[in-house]
């Protein structure tokens, strides 16, 4: 099986290309690093000064999370590595073609286009998504929205067959993340993380096996799409502020109780 990955260039992604590599050797990666120009703004001079005080342990989880990977895996797996800017480029399109990909990885790119998806790959085109489809979709962070919204029973990860949408495409499946209630939110966003690389790997080797599932959102839940737009300060605070709360919840059996109530798509 020719696996490809589409990925983006933080050390998670690359974290989760060492571990597919581990077990199923990957025949090219390409990485998208877009380019991006910053403008410096009172706003964000006052933004910044919140979130080192207000929201450090928010902005923290994101950095730690990243440094321990970064630790991990400081270096890509030794296959065929393209970086582009953008993944909808013509040089991506024309590097999975030449390499027949028989399965496309894709984690932590931009939203794929139309050319892009019409790569003919055998099995089909995954991507990954940290929150539990379709209950919780969009961004900027799925486990973010969940700790802000109090839907902290709804934190988990998806893996679904991508298509032009936003967290649209049918699912292969869906788990909850495992959580005791003792974790800060740094060591929520490992353990969220781990788990959505552990479901991808389990799921590719689903695939390798000749099995398949696709399970359309429409028949599980209408739910609920967030846009980066609406990620205000005042959410920002909620995460920080309702951590306890769901440390209480969760070690309370609260949490469990409401996930009896959710549709998660197994591997069968």
């Amino acid at each position: 099986m020719k696996i490809v990955l589409w990925i983006g260039n933080q050390a998670n992604q690359k974290a989760l290309a060492n571990k597919i590599h581990a077990k199923f050797p990957i025949a090219g990666i390409v990485k998208e690093s877009p380019i991006t120009k910053k403008k410096l703004s009172l706003g964000k001079v006052v933004q910044a000064g919140i979130d080192r005080t207000l929201l450090s342990p928010l902005v923290d989880a994101w950095r730690d999370m990243l440094a321990n990977y970064k630790k991990r895996f400081p270096d890509y797996p030794d296959t065929e590595l393209l970086e582009v800017e953008n993944i909808n480029s013509n040089e991506a399109f024309d590097f999975t073609n030449k390499l027949q990909a028989d399965l496309v990885i894709v984690s932590g790119t931009r939203l794929v286009r139309k050319q892009l998806l019409s790569v003919p790959a055998k099995i089909g085109i995954l991507n990954l998504h940290t929150g539990l489809s379709p209950y919780v979709k969009g961004g900027p962070n799925c486990t973010n929205w969940c700790i802000a919204t109090g839907d902290f029973h709804l934190i988990g990860n998806t893996i679904m067959w991508i298509d032009a949408g936003i967290d649209s495409g049918n699912i292969l499946t869906t788990e909850f993340t495992h959580l005791d209630g003792s974790e800060n939110l740094s060591q929520v966003h490992i353990k969220v993380m781990e788990h959505a690389h552990d479901l991808y790997i389990r799921a590719i080797e689903f695939l390798s096996q000749g099995r398949t599932q696709t399970v359309p959102q429409s028949t599980i839940n209408p739910g609920k799409t967030y846009y980066n737009k609406e990620w205000t300060l005042r959410r920002k605070i909620q995460v920080v502020t309702n951590l306890r709360r769901m440390q209480a919840e969760i070690k309370s059996g609260k949490t469990a109780g409401k996930r009896k109530n959710i549709t998660a798509v197994k591997l069968d």
